[in-house]
């Protein structure tokens, strides 16, 4: 993967961060929420990473008047036949880019969630699957909400993750500037690194990061620290448990290593865990949000010594 980093640095500059995240997430199966400011680069960072690793791609720009349809494809008369046929909607890609997904009406987040949690899509009464893999990397901003439609909290938690990416650095985007300058033109070409079957072999080898028990009371110990939180209205589910986990082991595969240490469950708590944690009307008022609940539960949990 330090080859498809390289590679995705062609076309992104710095915010080496966020990029480890994504290819963290990517590497563990998971869906991707990008919740930050229009123009940092959110479209960008999907599409050079579907190219570095040799994945199909799809943009979906949610919009009010969507349909369900528009996204899943639908039945087609063929009339050369003489019968209806189906005919793949943009979901039918590896990496799809789900661009202001809370514009989109309820029916189509409805459609889009079968998508992500069932790897399937339901067209009349037929169930078509996706191919493997299938990643969802969905945007949002998070001051601008007229016109949009909050996503339902079942929706939020099948996110393996949420994150920002921030602004570039004065010297990044100065960066930035001189490589438009240099290249002459908007399009940026991302060479493939990998192909689907190197990087589902690699997705496999997730799994077989050692992972010591006490890492997993740790694991569980962080969740459990987010739901006794007095501010707190709703906790981290077990599926938060389960992303920890696999993020974890992720980062530490992306880290070189085949076994996984605290760190790298603290290096992912906050992404994998805040955005399922629901804050009490008055704490939220006062500014506390998921992150801060996390980083406290880190604070408080002691880290446990493994071999």
């Amino acid at each position: 993967m330090a080859d498809v980093l390289k590679a995705v640095h062609l076309a992104v500059v710095g915010r080496d961060q966020a990029l480890d995240l994504v290819a963290t997430g990517l590497l563990a199966d998971g869906h991707l929420l990008l919740e930050d400011l229009p123009g940092l680069g959110k479209t960008l960072i999907a599409r050079s990473f579907s190219s570095a690793l040799g994945l199909s791609f799809a943009r979906i720009q949610f919009t009010a008047d969507l349909m369900p349809h528009d996204i899943t494809g639908g039945e087609v008369w063929d009339a050369e036949h003489a019968r209806f046929e189906f005919r793949a909607g943009p979901l039918f890609a590896n990496v799809v880019l789900a661009d202001e997904i809370n514009r989109a009406p309820p029916k189509v987040q409805s459609a889009l969630l079968e998508a992500m949690q069932e790897y399937q899509v339901t067209s009349e009464r037929t169930t078509y699957p996706l191919d493997r893999p299938f990643l969802v990397l969905a945007t949002q901003n998070p001051i601008e909400l007229e016109g949009t439609y909050p996503l339902p909290e079942a929706q939020v938690d099948r996110f393996l993750m949420r994150l920002s990416i921030g602004y570039p650095t004065p010297e990044e985007e100065r960066e930035i500037l001189s490589r438009r300058k240099a290249r002459k033109e908007d399009r940026i070409d991302v060479p493939a690194v990998l192909d689907i079957a190197r990087f589902r072999a690699v997705q496999a080898a997730v799994e077989e990061v050692e992972l010591d028990p006490a890492l997993e009371q740790y694991a569980v110990a962080i969740v459990n620290a987010t739901r006794v939180d007095p501010r707190v209205e709703v906790g981290a589910s077990p599926r938060g448990s389960l992303a920890l986990l696999k993020l974890g082991r992720a980062r530490a595969l992306l880290s070189g290593r085949d076994f996984t240490v605290p760190d790298d469950l603290k290096g992912v708590a906050g992404p994998a865990l805040a955005h399922r944690i629901t804050i009490k009307p008055e704490p939220w008022i006062r500014g506390v949000r998921g992150a801060q609940v996390v980083r406290e539960a880190l604070d408080r949990v002691p880290v446990p010594k493994v071999p």
